[in-house]
Parts: C-alpha cells; sequence; structure tokens
C-alpha cells in the first residue's frame, strides 16, 4: 500500500474535502494548493500523477491528530495539573 492509497482512504474514511486537508496541512505549517493535492488523487498511470512522499503524510497525520484533538497541552501545564 502506498502513501498515496493511505491519504485517499483516510480521505473517504474521514469525509474530507480537499479544502479540509489543505487546512489540516496548514495547523502544521505545511502548505500546498489544491491543485498539487489533486495530483496525489489521480490514477498512477495519469500523466499528472505525483507520488506523495514520507514527509506529506507525516504531516498531514500530524495535521490530523491537532485537528481531531486540538493542540498539544505544554508539559509544564501538565505536571502542575498532576500535583494540584
Amino acid at each position: 500500500m502506498t502513501n498515496n492509497d493511505i491519504l485517499k482512504k483516510l480521505r473517504v474514511a474521514l469525509q474530507l474535502k480537499n479544502t479540509d486537508i489543505i487546512a489540516i496541512l496548514k495547523l502544521v505549517d505545511f502548505t500546498i494548493s489544491e491543485s498539487e493535492l489533486g495530483a496525489f488523487f489521480r490514477t498512477e498511470d495519469h500523466p499528472n500523477y505525483k507520488e506523495c512522499g514520507d514527509q506529506l503524510l507525516r504531516n498531514f497525520l500530524n495535521g490530523l491528530i491537532i485537528y481531531k484533538r486540538g493542540p498539544m497541552e505544554p508539559k509544564i501545564a501538565q505536571v502542575k495539573k498532576i500535583l494540584r
């Protein structure tokens, strides 16, 4: 299974639009245009097909965590909560 397949399956499973994926990537300061993103969802034999790299998938997954859970609390705040 390629990174493109994983990205496609996550998009379908989470019912995300291209604009949602772009917004998720912006949460981790990764910018991509809608046309670049569309190239990942094309078939492999299409002339404009582009292979999804590890960096893009990693940034998408990190952004997805922030999108679903919210930003991570600073470690100091977590320790203070435990000590109370």
